[in-house]
């Protein structure tokens, strides 16, 4: 097996398990959304950490956060990309909690296409014709679900925007994964204590206080978590990023087919008008990634050949 080979077998993996996510969450329904994210983030950490000390790199987790600490820019693009990843997974676990998975898979849809529009305001980066065409397209559908049901699709909306800021803070931070999740993780740790701690004492835990099954599914929500983050990020490495880029849409359709045909959640004809336009804006955006690809790849074949 290829290198090539083995990057798909992580991405598909990764974005399968991203995908399949709802059928986790929804067996914790009966939890509050603000405590499944709470127990998410401490049991990430422990995870994580654990992980990190199994195979040896405690050293290298304490090298990174004393770096973090001396680069006080670093250090606090770290702590926004922390805090407003977990706004994203509460976003996320509400959606689905709440029977708005179709809406959780609107927003996946559209976040790689304002992850763009981001690149283009914060980091100068350009725009090819069918790039902007693309962008334009998937407002059109956004347009079309807000203007037809006569309200802004919030959820999609902010679980979108949510992964796209957290993407854009993230750009200048190089970070292994599993150690960045662990240092994320950490930096909301004090925060999720002590909710917890308050709705301990308040009686308003599910921890502890329903069934063992719910405690275990709540600790396992750390380890659910951590492994497709390390099955991406090994794929990542071995692939272009335009690979990355097309498999990625397998997460939010598989979120989609799952609220349509498994919670039996509306789609409308609007619904699927509005969608149309985000799939197409998609095919665009995938095509004229392909094409830039390749046109960087010729370049650099190219200036290897003059030498």
């Amino acid at each position: 097996m290829n290198f090539d080979q083995k990057g798909i077998l992580y991405a598909v993996a990764a974005y399968g398990i991203w995908g399949v996510f709802p059928l986790y969450w929804k067996l914790l329904i009966h939890v509050d959304s603000l405590e499944v994210l709470v127990s998410r983030v401490i049991w990430s950490f422990v995870f994580t950490v654990l992980f990190l000390i199994l195979i040896k790199q405690r050293q290298l987790l304490m090298e990174d956060l004393k770096s973090l600490w001396k680069n006080k820019k670093l250090f606090v693009s770290l702590l926004g990309a922390s805090f407003v990843i977990s706004c994203n997974w509460f976003f996320y676990i509400y959606a689905v909690n709440n029977n708005h998975v179709v809406d959780a898979s609107l927003g996946y849809y559209i976040n790689p296409l304002i992850t763009v529009v981001f690149g283009m305001i914060f980091f100068k980066e350009k725009l090819s014709k069918m790039q902007i065409l693309a962008v334009v397209v998937a407002f059109i559908g956004v347009a079309f679900l807000t203007f037809g049901y006569g309200q802004v699709p919030w959820l999609a909306l902010l679980i979108a925007f949510s992964f796209a800021i957290y993407s854009a803070l993230k750009k200048q931070i190089t970070l292994n994964a599993t150690r960045g999740l662990a240092i994320e993780t950490l930096f909301m740790l004090p925060i999720g204590i002590g909710y917890y701690i308050y709705i301990m004492l308040t009686n308003k835990a599910s921890f502890l206080h329903v069934d063992w099954m719910t405690d275990i599914l709540l600790m396992l929500g750390g380890i659910v978590t951590a492994i497709p983050l390390v099955f991406f990020a090994k794929g990542a490495k071995l692939l272009p990023q335009y690979v990355i880029g097309f498999i990625q849409y397998m997460t939010p359709t598989t979120v989609l087919i799952l609220g349509i045909l498994l919670y039996g959640e509306p789609f409308t004809k609007m619904d699927f008008i509005s969608f149309s336009f985000i799939w197409l804006a998609i095919i665009i955006f995938t095509l004229s990634t392909i094409v830039e690809s390749k046109k960087r790849l010729h370049y650099r074949e190219q200036m290897v050949n003059d030498l």
